[in-house]
């Protein structure tokens, strides 16, 4: 009996050409002769990445706009993936992890499964599923908004330095003064970035299907400070209390821009979606145990 697929997932088409970003590693390099190979098998359009056309073969493009093909596959790890991300925010090519890592939260597959990962795109023997976006805001800029994936972090650039913070939530222009913390930070997460920075803080595991955004200080100072959850459509304003010389706004580990000594960001649900490739074996709970080694029972073996 077919499985049925996630709620709001979609089923997928078959790829019929195939963007490719690649991580600059000796094992990427390996992989790009097995994808070379597969695409020639499958008969598939294949698009590289410059850097990566070095250790191609066969009719293989320059791959520079998603507009260009059918899927994109990341190889690498969740950083390549979040690379990629970024030029498929509000693009219709759905994208795909291949994990040459330790972890690979993000990603949908490891190394040994390329070439059968590619066959299924290429059958469209997939589903996708858009995950929204953080849009970050500058306040008092002019700059247009920083968009992430995962998710967008206020903290202090440098040497660790305390940084007196004020949150307000609520709806955008409506925000609720909610209270203040001394710390290192604070994280506004999607449901997607809940298993990354969010995580390592110590906020909640959500699942990628709910639609919220998670809000977790870094290390505060007290004890009263606990991570929250609010709806999509909240806006989230932090500022800093006092003059602070580094304050830093990052956007997924990977963009940062340097806020004003007495700057702020107000956060909220971007306006467009990445489509990710998603399979029916590879569960959200089932990455949970294998990657993360949630709820693993002492001495119990994992499944693969």
């Amino acid at each position: 009996m077919t499985q049925p697929l996630p709620a709001g997932a979609s089923p997928g088409a078959p790829v019929r050409s195939l963007g490719v970003v690649v991580r600059r590693s000796v094992e990427a390099a390996e992989s790009v002769s097995r994808i070379c190979d597969a695409a020639k098998e499958l008969g598939l359009e294949l698009f590289l990445e410059p850097h990566a056309l070095t250790a191609a073969h066969g009719n293989v493009h320059a791959y520079s706009d998603a507009a260009d093909v059918d899927a994109v596959m990341a190889v690498g790890g969740d950083g390549t993936f979040l690379r990629a991300a970024r030029d498929l925010v509000g693009r219709p090519a759905p994208l795909l992890g291949i994990n040459l890592g330790h972890l690979g939260f993000l990603t949908s597959a490891g190394a040994p499964e390329l070439e059968a990962f590619m066959r299924r795109l290429a059958e469209g023997d997939y589903h996708t599923e858009d995950r929204f976006t953080l849009a970050a805001h500058v306040l008092d800029g002019t700059d247009p908004p920083m968009v992430a994936l995962n998710d967008a972090v206020i903290h202090t650039d440098g040497v660790a330095r305390v940084v007196r913070l004020n949150v307000r939530i609520g709806p955008e222009g409506h925000e609720e003064d909610i209270g203040g913390f001394s710390g290192d930070g604070i994280i506004v997460a999607t449901p997607t970035g809940s298993t990354a920075y969010n995580l390592s803080a110590g906020g909640p595991i959500v699942m990628p299907s709910m639609e919220a955004l998670l809000i977790t200080a870094i290390c505060p100072h007290t004890l009263t400070v606990r991570p929250l959850i609010v709806p999509a459509d909240t806006s989230v304003v932090i500022r800093s209390v006092e003059p602070h010389p580094s304050l830093v706004l990052t956007m997924d580990g990977q963009a940062a821009t340097h806020l004003p000594s007495l700057g702020g960001i107000r956060v909220s649900r971007g306006l467009e979606v990445v489509r990710m490739v998603r399979f029916a074996s590879r569960t959200f709970f089932r990455t949970l145990r294998q990657k993360l080694r949630w709820a693993s029972r002492p001495g119990g073996d994992l499944e693969e």
